[in-house]
């Protein structure tokens, strides 16, 4: 009887550790960073505390997952890569759509400095790849830090008033979600006041350091020649990217250019905007666009 009670607690034993070796592995193996194939481990990059970058190297490639979107052709990386290129906007601008109708027309990955999961998962495997393995690389940051590793940069500005309004429905109900009308009305409307305050001056903040302190070459382009005249202006990002697209392909992108990120109109019974914040909004986008229309005046680029 006692042998077997201590052949019991030996068993037990051996057990116990088996399974704590299998979880410390387990765990090892969770948090190991990953390899990029030039025996540095990828880390978690918040552009403030970027040290060092290396162009052409394709970092992270996160697996294949199913998506929602009939794409015109099967999406690959850039081959070999290039040095990268950012797709700056402000928040609620049409980024996200922009990155869907460039995967389709060209074929190419495009990437973020951001994890959004809902994208990774629904046609954007590449999302928070930022290096030249991608065909753009998505940012709503700005300043030295976010610029500092781009060669050249899409910068697409949208009306302010229209921007800080979907970016609101964006907090509030996701990529082509709604905000509720109570949402407006939230501690008497002050809520909603100090978000159009703070998002106002992120967005004149955002387009004019872009504009004025990224040193590489800068294609500026408007939501609204998207939505207008979107063949043209799809064509004039391609060729500043200097990618070759087949010509059926950007017929198939055309065709397909809603997709599912484009957030559908939606008319409120109430318009959000007070007398006051629309000048605000006019003065502001005023001072940005004229800036924007020097910017491009060839004599004073």
């Amino acid at each position: 009887m006692h042998v077997t009670r201590v052949r019991y607690w030996i068993l037990a034993i051996l057990l116990f550790l088996y399974l704590a070796g299998v979880l410390i592995l387990s765990a090892v193996t969770l948090h190991e960073p990953r390899n990029s194939g030039n025996g540095k481990s990828d880390r978690v990059q918040q552009y403030s505390r970027i040290k060092n970058y290396e162009y052409g190297i394709p970092g992270l490639r996160p697996p294949l997952r199913r998506s929602k979107i009939q794409w015109c052709s099967e999406l690959k990386y850039m081959d070999p890569p290039k040095p990268p290129v950012a797709l700056v906007s402000f928040p609620g601008s049409g980024n996200t759509w922009l990155r869907y109708l460039l995967q389709q027309a060209t074929g190419y990955f495009t990437g973020s400095i951001y994890k959004d999961y809902g994208l990774l998962k629904n046609g954007f495997p590449a999302e928070y790849v930022s290096n030249g393995s991608v065909l753009v690389v998505k940012t709503h940051e700005w300043g030295q830090d976010a610029r500092k590793i781009f060669s050249k940069a899409v910068l697409l500005v949208r009306a302010p008033g229209a921007a800080i309004q979907a970016e609101f429905n964006r907090q509030s109900g996701g990529h082509i979600g709604f905000a509720s009308p109570d949402r407006y009305k939230r501690t008497k409307g002050k809520y909603w006041q100090q978000f159009v305050t703070d998002k106002l001056e992120s967005w004149k903040q955002t387009n004019l350091d872009w504009l004025y302190n990224f040193t590489g070459p800068t294609h500026v382009i408007f939501y609204e020649q998207l939505v207008d005249n979107l063949e043209h202006t799809l064509k004039s990002i391609i060729e500043f990217l200097d990618i070759s697209v087949d010509a059926s392909l950007f017929r198939c992108a055309i065709e397909r250019k809603e997709g599912i990120y484009r957030r559908k109109r939606r008319v409120l019974n109430f318009d959000p905007y007070t007398e006051d914040m629309k000048k605000k909004l006019e003065d502001v986008q005023q001072k940005v666009y004229e800036a924007i229309y020097n910017f491009a005046t060839p004599s004073k680029r």
